[in-house]
């Protein structure tokens, strides 16, 4: 009986959609954090990054799953694309920053910097947390625009989508920045 109602409140778990709780037109939250990009450790801004171009701020579960591995690869074979846009990707988990060097290195394949939120911090103010889990990020992408107010959000555990979405978002907000 315990069983059947655990596997029932499991499946409904999984079934529901997933959505991102700061919504678009909110002021995204500034952070300051660790990261890596190549290996190499660096003081991460959000504030100071936006002042070079819209951000794709990326949250992941865990470093060297299936599904962040496939995602961190996607990301990093889309780099080029971005960058045309006037765009930076970070991607954000709860792994310590020697995991993340690791994994700047061999999965982001030295294109983008991977942030660490040890205390979950970053994913807390982006309500960005996996329900039950935690101590892991819901896979929640956000486009934040440089005047720092969020464009697009996109959660879905599958990996799939999340650069397709952040690119037309980009496309979609450069347009209507011409036309204005």
């Amino acid at each position: 009986m315990r069983i059947a109602l655990a596997l029932g409140w499991l499946a409904a778990f999984f079934a529901m959609p997933a959505y991102a709780a700061l919504k678009v037109g909110a002021m995204a939250p500034d952070f300051v954090t660790q990261a890596s990009l190549g290996g190499k450790v660096f003081t991460y801004s959000l504030a100071d990054a936006l002042k070079k171009g819209p951000v794709v701020l990326y949250f992941y579960p865990a470093a060297f799953t299936k599904g962040c591995t496939i995602e961190a690869h996607d990301f990093a074979d889309a780099i080029e694309k971005y960058q045309a846009l006037g765009a930076s990707v970070i991607g954000v988990s709860h792994d310590d920053i020697d995991k993340l060097n690791k994994f700047s290195v061999s999965e982001c394949r030295s294109k983008f910097p991977v942030a660490a939120d040890p205390d979950q911090r970053i994913m807390k103010s982006y309500d960005a947390v996996l329900l039950p889990f935690l101590h892991y990020a819901d896979r929640t992408s956000y486009v934040i625009a440089p005047s720092g107010e969020i464009i697009y959000t996109y959660t879905a555990m599958q990996p799939d989508n999340h650069v397709k979405n952040t690119l037309d978002a980009l496309r979609k907000w450069i347009a209507e920045q011409k036309t204005r």
